[in-house]
């Protein structure tokens, strides 16, 4: 696939001369934009909320598409500004990026960095995110600018819509400038991307142009030399744009920020961040050194170091990062403004845990297995439930009881992580699909049975019980099961009420006296710290041996995961060392016969066992 018919490129060919001219037009201090010849120039406004708001002036409606160019879609830059609207929450906009480097894990990623910068060009703060991962070659930086491409197909991964990078970003910020060295066998490219806002906002474009350029490794001289698919004016044209609309001026300052990149990574510099509805920059630097918060929020002022992560993750990026991810390698490190964020484990935080296992049915008669940690977390005064998607929080402490005058579910927090539920593209909630609603039954009757059955530990009064069962069996079958949702019930009868009277009325009356064969199930208790930790199956028999086994199964599980990616680690390293292996005979063999030749006499001449290595060596590099 060629790299023009992934994106979009400013060149003579797609745009004509006239517009190549509005492109390399500088935009200084006092240029009124309404007066540049262009499609559709308009101020931007530098409140993310209000960005998307403008007035079109008479006469100077924007063209859909021309009629005797191209049969192809466009896409209009304003677009850019409604997708990212999908994300209401600024941490969610950053999760996205994180995610991103967290997939590279596969690819030998180690550590993600985001920190606070100065762009050289203008000295206003910028967001600077990188990662060491295996980086993106030319055709695969071009996937990622566009639309709807995603290379995400492993069941590892957390991408898989090919939209994140520009909902992320362009929530954050007017603009981005990508950085990525990609190193493959003997290949090594390295390529720039800017995807601004404000550069097709002020030059009129009714259509998403990024200017890119791309860089390969000759290792006969030892630098990087630009690749011309097409024509070099194609390659200046682009080179023109980003030194105009970047942070950097030059190509030499454009290309110095590889340095910290290494061999292979990628790095984002999302600038012109985005003010909230006070005018202030939305994103807060300063009340914290070490952390990222939300401009504005009341509840800043009143957060405390040695408060709980329940009540500072969405104020805190340290806060929701920590408990972003359920599992990470151990080698791998999410570093914020120069200090590691530390993995919290929630369950680890649970009272009176418990572990219940919940079987749902999906695709027919396929039944999946979820284990959920359930236990009290007073000390956060909260309650609900952190489920979790492909190892990423998808909804923290999702409350899914309403708190009554009787307390019922108050302090109840659960961990889960049903993969088979899918998310939605912001990855800030669930489809509400039949399965999601069964999943939240399901957890409003898990929250109910724990408490009333462990209420009384934290000082609670047990919630009495509904009427006898012969006064209920006259009320209407809805209403008796709904009256009933405060006690406690089968902990595998979430959503299988069968159709039929009879069936409704042995509900009922097991709702009102709890199960024989619950109250007989085995349970094996563990003592941990100063709370029982109890594991619940919905299996009634060997219960214990089947959680155990469960256990087993999810720590293998884990330890698989870690041993692949050590060894895809492992791989990436063998790659690299080989590639140095392969520069070092070009190197080499650029070196004239009669020098090499002058080199080997010469060892011949000394006697002695310390040299007979380099003897060796060389002998066998001729």
């Amino acid at each position: 696939m060629s790299n023009s018919n992934i994106i979009d490129l400013c060149s003579d060919d797609e745009m004509g001369e006239s517009n190549m001219k509005k492109c390399t037009r500088e935009i200084e201090p006092g240029f009124d934009s309404a007066s540049a010849p262009s499609v559709c120039p308009t101020p931007i406004s530098r409140q993310f909320w209000k960005a998307g708001h403008y007035e079109e002036k008479q006469g100077q409606r924007c063209k859909a598409a021309n009629p005797y160019g191209k049969n192809h879609m466009r896409i209009h830059p304003m677009f850019l500004h409604s997708n990212a609207t999908s994300h209401k929450w600024a941490f969610g906009a950053m999760a996205e990026l994180l995610d991103n480097a967290v997939d590279e894990i596969q690819n030998g990623a180690t550590f993600v960095s985001i920190d606070k910068m100065s762009t050289p060009r203008y000295g206003t703060p910028a967001l600077l995110i990188r990662d060491d991962g295996g980086g993106m070659d030319p055709d695969a930086i071009r996937r990622c600018m566009s639309f709807g491409f995603s290379d995400k197909k492993s069941k590892l991964t957390i991408g898989q819509y090919g939209n994140g990078f520009k909902t992320s970003s362009m929530r954050l910020g007017a603009d981005v400038i990508v950085f990525s060295r990609h190193l493959k066998s003997r290949s090594q490219t390295q390529s720039v991307g800017l995807l601004s806002f404000t550069f097709l906002r002020q030059v009129g474009y009714d259509k998403i142009v990024v200017p890119m350029v791309d860089y390969e490794f000759n290792s006969s001289a030892r630098t990087f030399n630009p690749i011309i698919p097409h024509n070099e004016d194609q390659f200046s044209s682009n080179l023109t744009m980003l030194l105009q609309w970047s942070p950097y001026s030059t190509e030499e300052e454009l290309l110095k920020q590889f340095d910290d990149i290494g061999d292979h990574g990628t790095k984002l510099v999302i600038y012109n961040l985005w003010l909230n509805d006070d005018g202030d920059m939305e994103l807060d630097f300063d009340s914290h050194p070490k952390d990222i918060c939300i401009n504005g929020d009341k509840a800043l002022s009143r957060m405390k170091a040695n408060q709980h992560v329940a009540n500072l993750y969405q104020h805190s990026l340290r806060a929701y990062a920590s408990i972003l991810y359920r599992q990470l390698p151990e080698y791998f490190r999410i570093i914020l403004r120069g200090r590691d964020v530390e993995h919290h484990n929630i369950a680890s935080d649970l009272k009176y845990l418990q572990f219940i296992k919940y079987m749902p049915q999906i695709h027919g008669n396929m039944e999946v297995e979820i284990i959920t940690a359930i236990g009290f977390l007073k000390e956060a005064n909260t309650h609900g439930f952190n489920i979790y998607h492909r190892n990423r929080l998808i909804l923290p402490f999702w409350r899914v009881l309403r708190i009554g005058t009787n307390s019922t579910g108050r302090g109840v927090v659960g961990v889960l992580e049903p993969d088979y539920i899918q998310p939605t593209h912001n990855k800030q909630d669930f489809e509400k699909t039949s399965l999601f609603q069964k999943l939240e039954d399901r957890l409003k009757q898990m929250t109910v049975e724990y408490w009333n059955k462990h209420c009384t530990l934290i000082g609670y009064q047990q919630v009495k019980r509904c009427p006898s069962a012969t006064s209920r069996q006259q009320e209407p079958p809805y209403s008796a099961t709904q009256n009933c949702a405060d006690q406690p019930s089968l902990l595998n009868g979430g959503s299988e009420y069968k159709s039929s009277r009879a069936g409704l009325i042995k509900k009922r009356k097991d709702l009102v006296d709890p199960p024989v064969k619950l109250q007989h199930a085995k349970r094996h208790n563990v003592f941990c710290g100063t709370d029982d930790v109890q594991y619940i199956s919905e299996q009634p028999e060997n219960s214990v041996e089947d959680m155990m086994q469960v256990s087993q199964k999810i720590l293998l599980m884990q330890e698989n995961k870690k041993l692949r990616l050590r060894l895809l680690s492992l791989d990436q390293t063998v790659q690299e060392l080989n590639l140095k292996v392969q520069q070092l005979k070009d190197e080499l063999e650029n070196v004239s016969g009669g020098t090499v030749g002058a080199v080997i006499t010469q060892l011949l001449l000394y006697s002695g066992p310390k040299f007979s290595k380099q003897r060796a060596f060389l002998l066998w590099v001729l």
